[in-house]
């Protein structure tokens, strides 16, 4: 893994190690380290740390610039710093701290292309696959709006689209289900006995208002964003029928040959583009109103 650390990252993850300043009348997001107790953090990881002559901030901002420095390029040392400094065992005591952790580094490493994810016992640093334009916004508003049901499923698909395009189809289509289902939650509506993909948006159409003569559009052009809100159901189902025949959800039979790689990025960008447009459409119609972060099939 090869990359570079903005310095907005750097000073963001100095914060979350040694905890800030001892003066600064705000309470740091991290956990106060003494001089002596980061010395040892970072003896740890095999990184010099040096705090005569400087604070303790500005002493592990300086580790944490000799990481990147002394990684020859592969990432090693530095991803080693930022996973242990959101180690869950740190937090055994303060697991909400843990979370705000790594929701406010993955907001910065975001810009980095990069992000910290749940490993199951720990965090792992990961890449963010190189996205195209539909995506990048819905990744980027997922992360703003602590939407992170739909952030880890757009981002399974974008890495599994190469070396598992059956496994990118199945997530692609979580990113619309997990959207819908949200937003049907929040506005107190009884999900519909079919919870698949297509069930779920049909469910949604109706409450959030997805008809052209709703929206005060000049006649002229009802019919034709009646036709491009009619794609948008043709593509929901088709995502849907991708993923029942060629998905990574059910087994198949020895010999099912895979799908290729364009048809997985078809369904991830197909389906980023329904999510977009309904994250959007739910932000115009409840301005101000939060999505729930994590809403499971019942």
């Amino acid at each position: 893994m090869h990359f570079d650390l903005s310095d907005q990252s750097v000073a963001a993850l100095a914060e979350i190690i040694s905890g800030g300043s001892a003066g600064s009348s705000e309470e740091s997001i991290g956990l106060y380290r003494q001089g002596w107790k980061l010395e040892n953090w970072f003896k740890k990881l095999d990184i010099p740390f040096q705090i005569e002559g400087a604070t303790r901030v500005s002493a592990t901002v300086t580790a944490i610039q000799a990481a990147l420095f002394i990684d020859n390029g592969d990432g090693r040392f530095i991803g080693r710093v930022i996973e242990s400094a959101a180690d869950p065992r740190d937090f055994i005591k303060d697991p909400e701290r843990h979370k705000a952790v790594v929701e406010h580094l993955n907001k910065h490493l975001f810009f980095d292309g990069l992000k910290l994810e749940d490993a199951g016992r720990n965090m792992r640093l990961v890449q963010i696959a190189d996205t195209g334009i539909v995506t990048s916004q819905l990744s980027a508003m997922a992360a703003g709006i602590d939407f992170d049901t739909a952030s880890r499923d757009l981002d399974r698909a974008l890495r599994a689209a190469a070396s598992d395009p059956e496994l990118a189809v199945t997530s692609a289509c979580a990113v619309v289900e997990s959207v819908c289902r949200s937003i049907l939650v929040e506005l107190g509506i009884e999900l519909p006995s079919k919870q698949d993909i297509g069930g779920l948006y049909r469910a949604l159409r109706e409450p959030l208002g997805l008809d052209p003569m709703k929206e005060g559009l000049s006649p002229e052009i009802v019919a034709d964003v009646k036709r491009v809100l009619s794609g948008l159901i043709t593509t929901v189902e088709g995502v849907g029928s991708l993923r029942t025949h060629a998905g990574g959800a059910h087994g198949k039979e020895k010999g099912f040959r895979r799908i290729d790689v364009r048809i997985a990025k078809l369904a991830i960008h197909s389906a980023s583009a329904v999510a977009l447009f309904l994250i959007e459409t739910w932000q115009l119609r409840h301005p101000g109103r939060a999505l729930p972060l994590r809403v499971e099939p019942s």
